[in-house]
């Protein structure tokens, strides 16, 4: 954040009457998650909420399990976190994360045709994206593999499922893992191949009792405003750490994905929703 600072030569004021009443304490809590396809949505977030709401950063399934507890008013959690707690969570902006098409960054490899996965490798950030994969695969080919922890931090090689979910870095880039899977699926592409419509991944959602106070909308909203107008600035920051070229970055951020959710997302979400329910996902 910029600050003014005041010009060596301006005279000092000094205020002695009456003392500056001190800063209310944030009463919320929000909560989102610190990847980069989070970004543009948090933006200058934490300075817009200052005085009224704490920012907090975490991985997607420690907010779920934080929003659930109450530890959290407020998160951007994935979708299908949402779909298993509506009678709980409500909806309560345009912004979030979507794509149209490929994705890039959430994918599975197969070492086996996908008609013949029996066992899946299912990566731990993401729960969305195991509902994804279950959802697919049954309807595809009527499979519902058996799910293989898959942890974060080792490589997929390692895992002997059929098949094995990655996000991330790992899914932008799958020519690494031509030696040991012959073949993957790029799941945003893939739903979007099935369906014709977009795909949700995550959203902002508060408590349906909790809320009520405007200003977290209205910040969540420009934060994600500016974010979008700032590309540029996000990419200088973050790319060179996330181990991509400023163009890869830039395409990943302005071309696979979307973070206004619209009246063709929201068809998306409910197809979604009724597939899980379907096979007793949400």
């Amino acid at each position: 954040m910029l600050t003014s600072l005041r010009a060596p030569t301006e005279p000092l004021m000094v205020h002695n009457a009456v003392d500056p009443k001190p800063r209310s304490q944030p009463t919320l809590s929000v909560g989102a998650v610190a990847y980069l396809n989070t970004k543009p949505l948090i933006f200058g977030l934490e300075d817009r909420l200052e005085g009224f709401a704490n920012l907090h950063l975490a991985l997607p399934s420690q907010l779920a399990s934080q929003m659930q507890d109450r530890r959290l008013d407020i998160g951007l959690i994935p979708v299908v976190e949402y779909l298993r707690n509506r009678k709980d969570y409500r909806l309560i902006s345009d912004a979030g994360i979507a794509c149209r098409g490929p994705v890039w960054s959430v994918r599975i490899l197969f070492r086996v045709p996908p008609e013949q996965v029996r066992s899946l490798g299912t990566d731990e950030g993401s729960r969305t994206s195991v509902a994804l994969s279950q959802v697919l695969l049954a309807s595809r080919f009527g499979r519902l593999p058996e799910l293989v922890p898959f942890p974060i931090d080792s490589e997929p090689k390692d895992c002997s499922a059929d098949a094995v979910l990655v996000i991330g870095d790992r899914a932008m880039n799958p020519e690494r893992f031509r030696s040991d899977f012959f073949f993957d699926w790029d799941l945003g592409e893939q739903w979007f191949l099935e369906t014709g419509l977009p795909f949700v991944f995550a959203m902002w959602v508060a408590r349906n009792s909790d809320l009520d106070d405007p200003r977290i909308i209205e910040s969540l909203e420009a934060s994600r405003d500016e974010g979008c107008r700032n590309v540029d600035a996000i990419i200088a920051k973050y790319a060179k750490s996330y181990g991509l070229s400023d163009q890869a970055c830039r395409e990943y951020l302005t071309h696979y994905l979307q973070f206004r959710i619209g009246s063709l997302e929201r068809q998306g979400l409910e197809e979604f929703s009724r597939r899980c329910g379907q096979l007793g996902l949400a």
